[in-house]
């Protein structure tokens, strides 16, 4: 299936990593009545991801979705803001008390929103594939920042980390890394 081209990103909060300081980069994404945060991780405080969210006319209560793109706790501190809701991981999809396995890769959450499974930072990482109308976004943990690191000191397997790098950047135009700003994807980024 084709990836629409329909969606609307918001990036609530760009992470970083300032030992002993970490925070994660948390997104939104709607479309087809669908409002999914992917990472709800380590903030400075709540006001830090609710405030966003208000700005953008968005209640806790609204969101249907959230997708934690690993387990550490800096990507899901912060997933008990949101009501029971669908909590998408690389596995299975745990709502409430109940848990659902199934595999995450080549899931649609919507025609514009795919998950993929891209084992590098560890070997349960989750992609958030986004089109929208401008770009192909990849909400993804392969990359920290920009600069990388080139070699994620977390990696279990640095060759699957570059082999799955190199697959999400044959798909998307832009990418929201785990713990800063948005990029585009240029010779010069890690692989």
């Amino acid at each position: 299936m084709t990836l629409a081209r329909t969606a609307r990103l918001d990036v609530l909060f760009n992470g970083y990593v300032r030992m002993p300081h970490v925070a994660g980069t948390v997104s939104l994404v709607r479309d087809e009545g669908r409002v999914i945060v992917v990472d709800p991780g380590m903030v400075p405080d709540r006001e830090a991801l609710l405030g966003p969210l208000r700005a953008l006319g968005v209640r806790p209560e609204d969101v249907t979705d959230v997708v934690l793109s690993h387990h550490h706790p800096d990507h899901t501190l912060s997933v008990a803001l949101f009501p029971v809701v669908p909590v998408h991981d690389v596995q299975a999809i745990y709502e409430g008390d109940t848990w659902t396995d199934r595999s995450a890769d080549g899931v649609h959450l919507t025609a514009s929103v795919q998950l993929l499974e891209t084992p590098g930072h560890t070997a349960e990482d989750i992609t958030t594939l986004v089109g929208t109308p401008d770009d192909v976004v990849a909400l993804t943990h392969l990359w920290w920042t920009e600069e990388g690191p080139e070699e994620d000191p977390y990696a279990p397997d640095r060759e699957q980390l570059r082999e799955q790098r190199e697959r999400v950047l044959r798909q998307v135009t832009l990418v929201v890394p785990g713990h800063g700003t948005a990029f585009r994807p240029a010779t010069s980024t890690p692989r």
